[in-house]
């Protein structure tokens, strides 16, 4: 069992022979966003899926190792003496009490979470960060040899790595260390441009189509060197986060014009550009580096893991560029993935057990690891809830969210197990008509309740995808960002194409404008059959409807609150927000047909919230 904790997005994972057996975030259970603490329920989870007892787990593995971050806490505020004496005497005082011993800790949650009298102490090891993630992208890849780069924040002290692995061995050959980081910059930008950093960073890369990059060459004057194999130095007179209690400092302050940008404030044209300027710089050092590490190796195969990994706008340029033949993400590529890595790490490096790669596209199962509900489940829980809903035949439950999706519908659909990672996969998904001129602005305003510059992602079947956008690979995870193809595309009039910044919004852009962004790109999901037959199947009823085969898909949740897990969370979604229609298993609701007072009851609840 691998385990991720106390930073953000704690998780649990089970494997079994090498097999991943069940993997979930915390937050999905506890209802708290990027829940950080032990995931006391992925845990239960994960056995009751395997249908094991607690004394048949061989190891449990921690993701990181924490005496090396304390380490890396100590040197870092030494070499910076006195600067960060504030943030040194509130940070010292939570590492002794609660950091410092986390093994006693671990060993304390394990007892209280599984078995209080099995001797967790025997059983339980400890991963590197980078290797946790370097094995959470390379053993479930379909690779039999690949190198494989790994960019985040930080671990322990690593920010940046590149690993070979060949067969079932993988050594990590190369690392960048803290403070140099380029997950840090990024995080750093979002900090100044005025969101939340660990959670807002994808927020920039929506945002950066509808600027210019103004900056970036100022960024890599300034803030960044890089070499010729992509390796990279911060200059730190500009950042804080080493420190001090912000991502930047008043020198940052001054080389860009002005003091950060306080969250919920108007979007100016400067955020805007200073989004585009940082997603560029991104994108060159991520070529770079990928340049640098396939002329070193030779070769042909790439695997990616980090939160900079999710950076879907930079992996489809990266794909697009073929400094690789193939390239595979590990689909929960931040924290939570730390907790496969973790556990496959320890299989295949400290059981030396030989490796099985997959005859399929990976070993992910196409990240549905989560719970799953049987119908007499889901009927319980939505008769305690006091729903009204009717249950369907497959066929029939296919044909009524298809007609529904034609007549611009948005719906709830909650089918199969829950993915895991930060994407909703069509397990857990808000889904509409792509063609509607108004679903993108509406789903962000009336449903997800969240900024309405954010661009939403088109599940297509795969067999349909290079008919529809200019990709013609697997992305089953929502990974890479691709254009529509040009004779989907609407030319703009010249007082469209003169527009700036948020007034492009509302301008429709292809035949498909709710999921066609700004610069005509999109962030792709394929839809495959064998890994997700319902949702291929309401698709391709949807396609013999209106000859298009691409739905929304948008995560299953409003703003600030985690991905949905069960019918009760389903339920409560789909009565607080302007959803029309819920389908759960076999089961179907219409909000029209819902208590009116409970309706209000959930919708005040939410814009309260």
């Amino acid at each position: 069992m691998g385990i991720s904790a106390f930073y953000h997005d704690s998780a649990a994972c089970l494997i079994k022979n090498g097999e991943i057996i069940a993997a979930a975030q915390e937050e999905r259970f506890t209802r708290k966003k990027y829940d950080y603490g032990f995931p006391h329920h992925a845990i239960l989870y994960c056995l009751k899926e395997a249908d094991i007892s607690a004394s048949q787990i061989d190891n449990v593995v921690f993701y990181e190792k924490p005496f090396m971050k304390f380490e890396r806490l100590l040197e870092t505020y030494l070499a910076f003496a006195p600067k960060g004496f504030t943030s040194f005497t509130k940070a010292i005082p939570i590492w002794i009490k609660d950091k410092l011993f986390q093994k006693t800790v671990l060993i304390k949650e394990l007892k209280s979470t599984l078995d209080e009298n099995i001797n967790w102490r025997e059983r339980l090891l400890f991963s590197e960060h980078h290797l946790s993630h370097a094995a959470s992208a390379y053993y479930p890849s379909p690779f039999e040899s690949a190198a494989v780069l790994t960019l985040d924040g930080v671990g322990e002290w690593t920010t940046t790595s590149f690993a070979i692995g060949n067969g079932r061995d993988l050594k990590v050959v190369k690392e960048i260390h803290f403070p140099h980081s380029l997950g840090l910059l990024y995080s750093a930008f979002t900090y100044y441009i005025g969101f939340k950093v660990n959670s807002g960073e994808y927020k920039i890369m929506g945002l950066a189509p509808y600027g210019k990059p103004r900056y970036a060459d100022l960024i890599r004057e300034k803030l960044i060197t890089v070499s010729k194999d992509g390796s990279f130095m911060l200059d730190m007179s500009y950042f804080d986060f080493a420190t001090g209690l912000t991502m930047t400092n008043k020198k940052f302050d001054a080389l860009f014009g002005g003091r950060p940008r306080v969250s919920e404030t108007e979007l100016t044209q400067r955020e805007m550009d200073l989004a585009a300027s940082v997603q560029k710089v991104t994108e060159d050092i991520v070529l770079e580096l990928a340049r640098g590490i396939a002329k070193e190796t030779g070769e042909r195969n790439l695997c990616l893991a980090g939160g900079v990994a999710l950076n879907c706008v930079g992996n489809g340029l990266l794909l697009r560029e073929k400094i690789f033949d193939k390239i595979w993400i590990q689909p929960a590529a931040g924290d939570a993935g730390g907790a496969l890595g973790a556990a496959l790490s320890t299989w295949y490096l400290h059981h030396n057990k030989e490796r099985i790669i997959s005859k399929q596209r990976d070993n992910m199962k196409g990240a549905y690891l989560g719970p799953e509900y049987k119908d007499t489940e889901i009927e319980s829980e939505l008769a305690a809830c006091g729903a009204v809903f009717k249950k369907l035949s497959l066929n029939e439950l296919i044909e009524e969210v298809a007609t529904a999706l034609v007549d611009e519908k948005a719906i709830g659909w909650m089918q199969g197990r829950m993915e895991f990672g930060p994407r909703a996969l069509g397990g857990r998904s808000i889904i509409a008509d792509p063609r509607s001129p108004f679903m993108q602005k509406r789903l962000n305003l009336k449903v997800k309740y969240r900024e309405s510059f954010r661009p939403f992602a088109p599940s297509v079947l795969r067999e349909d995808v290079s008919q529809w956008f200019e990709h013609n690979t697997d992305s089953p995870y929502m990974l890479f960002v691709a254009n529509i193809i040009k004779d989907k595309r609407r030319s703009m009039t010249s007082e469209e194409d003169a527009l700036f910044g948020i007034d492009k919004l509302n301008v429709p852009r292809s035949s498909v404008p709710a999921i066609t962004h700004v610069d005509y790109s999109a962030r792709i999901q394929t839809v495959h059959a064998d890994t997700n037959p319902r949702y291929h199947a309401v698709i391709s009823k949807f396609k013999d409807k209106t000859d298009c085969p691409i739905v929304v898909n948008t995560s299953f949740n409003v703003r600030g609150e985690p991905i949905i897990c069960s019918p009760t969370d389903a339920f409560k979604c789909f009565m607080g927000t302007e959803i029309d229609m819920l389908a759960i298993g076999n089961f179907i609701l219409y909000k029209h047909e819902q208590n009116k007072e409970l309706k209000e009851n959930y919708k005040e609840r939410y814009e309260l919230d």
